[in-house]
Order: structure tokens, then sequence, then C-alpha cells
């Protein structure tokens, strides 16, 4: 295990390079992730072997770990939902986040269970923990700002956002069918508390929250809106609030900080928009002196509205650059211990070939399924079918899972596939998006 001035050396030096040449490097056809993580290969046994973490022994910390992780993404996408929210726009990724979910954890389990001999209940459990999109490496795929309304990032960003909380129906599921969680005899325990439960509580208790706390800064702002808070520790406590109430509720917690956040953003636009003053229109007033003649037209001098009224503070707006900040630092770290735990043997025919099966199968035909009807164009269901990137929130199912007494020798083999995946994904999307989304713009803009 790499010592603690090591890491500290590492870490720092990486983060220093990184602030040194960022104007250079937006420039490069990749990703961030990709220097992160060919960073950790070259320190880790694939190349020097200077550190190794052992995902098997540390899978509480890593849990921990890629848990904050994805609870600080899952936020910083809700508030960066556009207003207002309507079915049309929304359509398409709740029907990703469901049906599209459902398809490509059964894809993966049927592919476990014929290629790979795995029981049934080992399939929907990988498949479960491959099939979330990540919102923590598909940021450059993702809403940028809340102004944002590219219907592609929105899609890509609401998936993200939802599909963390819905994926752990079919952890449950899988675990279940391996004997590690209750399912009921006929599976009705997993269709009432896991599914039905868990995930309207998770929403409701998501949008209440959000609701909430955004009335109450109001009033306790004022009528001026001039009273300072801690816009950062609101939304941090926010986080953690409806997480740790989600989880005494045995509500999907995810799904409950993403909607936190959108409920948040879309109360603290709406109040805004009814405090907004109206302006009031210039009056012309008349010269004193002489009458002028009626043919030459009396000057006038105008009367500016009044601008000096700042525009009403918005916590979710606030908080969003303090977790961006956030969430970058957590992607430095979470890559750097991925490339970390590979070795040269890591890279068996039966993990890459799953990665490709996962990434030209599995995810392009859940997607064209689930965006059936949809009417939106070939072009964006075939980048939305490709861009289903894999990251942390893999990462934290398999930690998950292993917390939860996965077998040993079944662990060993989901973290290898899960590795592969997640390396494979960072690479091919990382290489890809700038090009593709450069492609999609341009063709875009031209009608």
């Amino acid at each position: 295990m790499i010592s603690t001035a090591l890491w500290f050396l590492l870490v720092g030096g990486l983060l220093l390079f990184m602030g040194l040449t960022s104007s250079k490097l937006k420039y490069l056809p990749i990703t961030s992730a990709i220097i992160y993580l060919a960073a950790g290969l070259l320190v880790g046994p694939t190349v020097l072997d200077i550190f190794h973490f052992n995902p098997l022994n540390e899978s509480g910390l890593l849990e921990v770990l890629t848990e904050v992780a994805v609870l600080i993404s899952l936020f910083s996408a809700g508030v960066k939902m556009p207003a207002p929210i309507s079915f049309k726009q929304w359509r398409t990724p709740v029907l990703l986040a469901t049906v599209s979910m459902t398809v490509s954890v059964a894809l993966v389990a049927a592919f476990s269970y014929y290629v790979f001999d795995f029981p049934l209940g080992a399939g929907i459990l990988l498949g479960a923990i491959v099939a979330p999109t990540d919102p923590v490496l598909a940021t450059d795929v993702q809403i940028r700002h809340p102004g944002d309304h590219d219907q592609l990032r929105f899609t890509l960003t609401c998936e993200a956002g939802m599909n963390d909380g819905s994926a752990f129906p079919f952890v449950m599921l899988g675990m279940g069918m391996l004997g590690l969680h209750e399912v009921g005899e006929t599976g009705m325990r997993w269709v009432l508390l896991d599914v039905l439960w868990a995930t309207v509580a998770g929403i409701t208790l998501g949008v209440v929250s959000g609701i909430l706390l955004a009335r109450l800064v109001w009033k306790i702002r004022g009528p001026q809106q001039n009273r300072k808070l801690l816009d950062d520790f609101l939304g941090l406590g926010l986080i953690g609030v409806v997480y740790g109430l989600s989880v005494l509720m045995d509500a999907w917690g995810f799904l409950a900080v993403f909607f936190a956040a959108v409920a948040l953003h879309q109360t603290e636009l709406k109040l805004s928009a009814v405090a907004k003053p109206p302006l009031d229109r210039p009056k012309p007033i008349m010269a004193s002196g002489a009458a002028l003649p009626k043919s030459k037209a009396a000057p006038t001098v105008t009367i500016q509205a009044n601008t000096d009224t700042e525009p009403p503070v918005i916590v979710s707006e606030n908080a969003l650059v303090f977790k961006e900040h956030l969430e970058r630092l957590s992607e430095v770290i979470l890559i750097l211990l991925v490339g970390g735990m590979l070795f040269i043997d890591s890279w068996s025919w039966r993990a890459v070939g799953f990665a490709f099966f996962l990434f030209l199968v599995a995810r392009p035909v859940s997607v064209m399924l689930g965006m059936l009807g949809s009417g939106a164009s070939w072009r964006m269901r075939g980048l939305t079918g490709w861009f289903g990137v894999r990251g942390i929130g893999s990462l934290y199912y398999l930690m998950y899972a292993i917390e939860h007494d996965l077998p040993d020798p079944m662990a060993l083999e989901f973290i290898q596939l899960t590795l592969v995946v997640i390396t494979l994904s960072i690479v091919a999307h990382g290489i890809s998006v700038k090009p593709l989304m450069h492609i999609f713009w341009r063709r875009k803009r031209e009608p």
C-alpha cells in the first residue's frame, strides 16, 4: 500500500499539473479522466507498481468514497435542470431510466447466464452494477450550467441523475436471488418495498425537502433578499439530511438527493420570478424654456428605470461551483484508485468481450427500445446509445454488494469485469466525446 507521503505527492502533483496546463489540455481531443487513469496505471501494478489498492480488502472505504462522490454529482446535476419542468422534455429521460435500465439489466443477465455460466441472480446483480450511466465521469456530455437547454445534454444528465437510483431495485433483486437479501417467497416483498415504496418515498422526500428549504431560505433572507447565508453549507446540508432520512426510511437516497436538488432549484426560480419588481416605464419630461414651434419635436429628458435592485440570491446556483470543485477532486482520487487496482492479467478476453457487449449491444439496444415513439432524430438516438458512460456509480454498487457479503470468488470476478468496463469506458468515451459532440452541434446548426 502506498505511504501517506507518496499519496500526497501523487495527488498534489497531478492537481498542480492539471491546474498549470488546463488552458492547453482543453484543446486536446481527450477528457481529463483519461489523464487521471493514465497516471493511476503508471504508478499502479500495471507499470511501476508503486502502489496497489485492493478493493476487496478496502471495500468499506471505497464504498464511502464512491457514495459521497455520486451524491455530490447528483446534486450538481439536479440544480442544472432547466426550468420549467415539462412532461414532454422529461419523458425520454424517464423512459431511459426505467425501460432502458430494465432491458440493459436483462441483456447483461442473459449474457452472463449463457456465456459466463453465472447463476441468474449473479447475472442480474452484475447487470445492475454496470447498467447505470455515471454522473461523475460524464460531465463532458452533461448540462454545463442551469441555462443550458441542449436536448442531448439534458437527456444524458437527467438519465444519469435518475438511473443511479433506478438500478438499486435490481441490485436488491440479484442479491435476493443469491440469498443476500430478503425478497419474499413470491417476490412481492421486493416489488412492494424495494421497487414501489423505496422509489416513491425517495422521490417524494427529495421534492418536499427541496421545496421546504427553498421557501425557508427565501423567508429568512427577507423581502429584500439581502441577508447573507452560507449557500455551500446549505447545499451540503440538504444532501446530508435528505440522504440520511432516506436511509432511515428505506428509500432510495440517490433518487431523493437528485430530486431534492431539482425541487430546490425550480422553487427558487419560481420565487425569484414572482418577487422580481416590474420596471418603471421611462417618462418623457418637457424641457423648460420658451415655447417651441409645432413643427419641431420637443426635446425630452429620459428617466431611466431603477436598475439598482440586485437579482435575488439563489442557493442552488451559488452552491454549484463549490460542488463542481468537490466533484472534480473526487474524480481525480477515484480514477487514480481505479488505475491502482488493475493488473496486466486483469485484461482477459472474457472481461474485454463483456465490455464490448455492454457498449455495442446492451446499451444501444436498450436505448433504442426506451426511445421508441420519442420523436427524437436517429442521430440523437445514436449518440445517446453510445454515450452510456460507466464509472463511479458502478464501482459504488460493486462495493455495496461486497459489503453485503457477496462471496469472495464471485466478488473477485465482478471486480475484474467492472474495472475493465470502467477503464474501457473512460478511454472509448473520453476519446470520442469531443469530436462526436462537435459534429452533432455543427449539423444541428446547419439548418
